[in-house]
């Protein structure tokens, strides 16, 4: 009887680690022998374009910027809810899983947030629904359910799509908060440091008229190496970004839009635990109601 257990845990174990090597194996190839997309230029929805862009200096990087007209009449925006009243006021979503979630056109992943780990793909937290809490200032549709840690910059978007960096346009609607600023009055923020990681960002141009959502891939060696936060910073300035936030990147970048079915699909190349296409189930994010073009 102790002979067939060792054996039955014996190949548990192996199926175990030939799942595993399969599993890196994958990436691996995914990493290395994808095709690189070319630039491109289209319009998702009423008031949003989205731009790719392909550079091969300094390094490899895809960039993947979002263009919105806040005076579009289309428009909406969510910040993911929480609950005000907990410890851990939100249960953690994929991007992808958010926008399903909550009928968005278009989400991209917000703050940082804690608890979190990433040890292996057998060890991390958190999976999808367990509890969490932003690092900064959170707000869904007039609840504030995060104070947040002081000094980490903020976007605000009002009920009627008015949208500030650190300034509310008014009573708090939705926030949404980042690591630091890393434009300010069309300038790059000086002493931005860190090597190239996926990035996300969120800007607004002079006049807070139009809302970017810049994202580079990275951690992908023949594919995409990712961005400085001060190469993240001159992307921003090159799209007329005049304000803007870092939010959390590394494993947690990731920008979904919806398909014409009705599912996510992602247009950036996410990678978490070393996986790429793999999506990491993150605190809160921000997404975008927008209808088609033509409706």
């Amino acid at each position: 009887m102790r002979n067939k257990k060792n054996l039955a845990f014996f190949l548990l174990s192996f199926a175990c680690l030939c799942s595993l090597l399969l599993m890196a194996g994958a990436g691996w190839l995914s990493a290395n022998v994808r095709n690189h997309p070319i630039g491109s230029s289209q319009q998702l929805f009423q008031g949003i374009t989205y731009t790719r862009e392909t550079r091969n200096s300094p390094r490899l990087m895809i960039i993947h910027v979002i263009t919105v007209d806040l005076r579009a009449e289309s428009l909406g925006f969510l910040v993911t809810p929480g609950d005000p009243n907990m410890e851990l006021p939100l249960k953690a979503r994929t991007t992808s899983q958010f926008l399903a979630d909550f009928s968005v056109q278009v989400a991209v992943n917000g703050d940082g947030f804690t608890p979190w780990r990433s040890n292996s793909v057998l060890d991390y937290y958190p999976h999808p629904g367990d509890p969490v809490k932003p690092a900064g200032l959170a707000a869904s549709l007039g609840k504030v359910y995060s104070s947040g840690a002081s000094g980490l910059p903020t976007l605000y978007i009002s009920q009627n799509n008015r949208a500030s960096i650190n300034n509310p346009p008014g009573k708090i609607y939705n926030a949404i908060s980042g690591t630091a600023m890393l434009v300010r009055n069309g300038r790059v923020v000086n002493g931005l440091d860190g090597g190239p990681e996926p990035r996300t960002a969120l800007a607004l141009d002079r006049r807070n008229r139009k809302m970017l959502v810049v994202v580079v891939d990275g951690r992908q060696p023949d594919y995409s190496q990712g961005a400085t936060l001060a190469e993240l910073a001159q992307i921003i300035l090159e799209y007329q970004g005049y304000n803007a936030i870092n939010l959390d990147g590394g494993g947690s970048t990731a920008l979904v839009f919806e398909n014409r079915d009705g599912s996510p699909q992602l247009l950036n190349a996410p990678i978490d635990n070393q996986l790429p296409g793999r999506e990491r189930p993150v605190g809160n994010h921000l997404g975008i109601f927008a209808r088609r073009t033509e409706e």
